[in-house]
């Protein structure tokens, strides 16, 4: 018998302030290391690994956009804890 799964994910660390601020924190050290990628790359006329880095930094780009989202949204639900 299969298990029901509730239609909202468990938020965890992430659902709290610090989490947040943790994975914005470690989403922007991987996009300063991507970008470092992309400049040796660059430097070495490689087009190749070049484009593999710049496809490499666009998930990381969104997912700390993801997360300035919801620390926003945090902010305008809470106006004074913030």
């Amino acid at each position: 018998m299969a298990k029901k799964r509730s239609s909202t994910p468990a938020k965890g660390l992430r659902g709290s302030k610090a989490g947040l601020v943790l994975s914005l924190g470690s989403s922007a050290l991987a996009v300063i290391r991507a970008s470092k990628q992309v400049r040796r790359a660059k430097g070495a006329h490689d087009k190749l690994n070049t484009a593999d880095a710049v496809a490499g930094m666009l998930p990381l780009i969104t997912s700390a956009a993801l997360v300035l989202r919801q620390l926003r949204g945090r902010k305008r639900e809470n106006p004074e804890t913030a």
